[in-house]
């Protein structure tokens, strides 16, 4: 079986393209966390009657507003 030669030293070619090999070659960035959307367990949809001027405080602030409206429920049911 024959043996591949070995080298025991570095050519100028071989070292030039080494060189140029880390000068050229862009670092790998970290790959970005992926942020997930947590939904709380045991959310339900529901429907619920409330006076307008109750849904118009709410929705001034803009979107979440179901989110305030939860927190509101929660604080006013002691689970907060």
């Amino acid at each position: 079986m024959a043996m591949p030669p070995r080298r025991t030293h570095q050519t100028a070619v071989d070292k030039a393209e080494a060189l140029f090999k880390t000068a050229t070659t862009k670092p790998v960035p970290p790959a970005p966390e992926i942020k997930r959307n947590v939904i709380p367990a045991g959310r339900e949809a529901v429907t619920l009657k409330i006076d307008n001027d109750v849904l118009a405080h709410f929705q001034e602030d803009g979107p979440g507003w179901q989110d305030r409206i939860n927190a509101a429920l929660r604080q006013a049911a002691g689970l907060e």
